[in-house]
């Protein structure tokens, strides 16, 4: 809501429980995490302020607020980028002069490397084999071709080609509060990804044994009244509807992670669904492992950068080189193959670098 005197606006709730936030723009996966952060960790913070009264010394004391109380520094970053956006907006609106968090004073928790870690290969396959039938596919597919959750519960038969050995990546099943949805894949780029024979014939045992359902959706975001489509999904529940990744996670990836004995079991007690936190031990580690495997093997960055749908190589690199113990060593043994061929093609019985006396 807006008002006249909006350089008194707080972020959040303000006595009349008025509050401003700028309009928001990308996905409705990306809009609906931005309002997550500033409703869970800025409003109540930091909403009773209005505007105008930030200041760096309220920002800094919020940022060391945020460092004792949420664990992960991405997500810390996630939410100062958040506030950070909203100050930035309000100033091109002209209810700031300027953006505190621009403050020299104001210093962000340091970015870890974004390395990602992966599992060793017997314990990926361990899960694969006590996973339930109906899901074992899942495994297959996030550990054989590095999908990505949803992309893995958005495919169908037509994506799968055989002939040519490869995987077209063309949607993703979301979710939005609870609200299923078909969605392009992240950054809204499709993408062709290549099938190992062995994903192929477990590919084709799946169909076989679990035969793909239609299912219906809205497409672009969980809107009942815009756009639906229909696909003939690979992965559905027993009742033939599409999976809910939290549901999923909960019921069937985490005892199968328990069943492994990657992640320890149920406290005594506990609801079917109440697991410990195991962000190291989603079903995103398939991915690295994936990965791992890849450049270990010596494929390059560059393709396998196309395989996961990175924008750049450079992201690739940047999450996973150490993956690749032997870089450098090849180019170094090249370089010294090189010049010692050259050195001894160009020592002549006169060359100071040749043999005297």
């Amino acid at each position: 809501m807006r008002c006249a005197h909006h350089q008194r606006h707080p972020i959040g709730g303000g006595a009349e429980n008025a509050h401003w936030a700028p309009g928001r723009g990308g996905v409705p996966k990306t809009q609906d995490n931005q309002e997550r952060r500033a409703r869970l960790h800025i409003i109540p913070h930091l909403g009773q302020l209005p505007l105008r009264n930030i200041t760096a010394a309220d920002l800094r004391a919020y940022i060391a607020k945020l460092e004792s109380t949420v664990s992960s520094v991405d997500y810390q970053r996630g939410i100062l980028s958040e506030l950070s956006s909203i100050l930035e907006a309000a100033v091109d609106d002209k209810r700031l002069a300027g953006n505190p968090m621009h403050a020299k004073s104001v210093r962000w928790p340091k970015a870890p490397q974004e390395r990602r870690d992966a599992w060793p290969l017997l314990t990926a396959m361990r899960v694969r084999d006590v996973i339930n039938p109906r899901n074992r596919i899942t495994v297959v597919l996030g550990l054989g071709c590095g999908l990505r959750q949803g992309e893995v519960f958005g495919l169908t038969p037509q994506d799968v080609d055989y002939a040519r050995g490869v995987i077209h990546v063309r949607r993703q099943v979301q979710a939005i509060k609870g609200r299923l949805y078909f969605a392009l894949p992240k950054g809204k780029k499709t993408r062709v990804v290549d099938m190992p024979s062995s994903v192929a014939a477990e590919l084709k045992r799946h169909v076989e044994a679990f035969p793909p359902v239609k299912v219906e959706l809205p497409w672009g975001k969980p809107d009942v009244e815009g756009q639906r489509k229909k696909f003939a999904l690979l992965l559905t529940t027993r009742f033939g509807n599409a999976i809910a990744v939290n549901t999923w996670n909960s019921y069937t990836w985490k005892p199968a992670l328990a069943k492994a004995g990657v992640i320890p079991p149920r406290a005594e007690g506990a609801k079917d669904w109440q697991w410990e936190a195991a962000p190291k031990d989603g079903f995103h580690v398939l991915r690295h492992t994936y990965a791992s495997i890849m450049l270990e093997a010596g494929e390059s960055v560059v393709t396998v950068a196309r395989w996961l749908g990175h924008s750049s190589p450079a992201i690739t690199l940047g999450y996973y080189a150490h993956f690749m113990p032997e870089a450098g060593s090849k180019g170094r043994t090249a370089i010294d193959g090189l010049l010692g061929r050259q050195g001894d093609l160009h020592a002549s019985p006169n060359s100071p670098d040749s043999p005297q006396g």
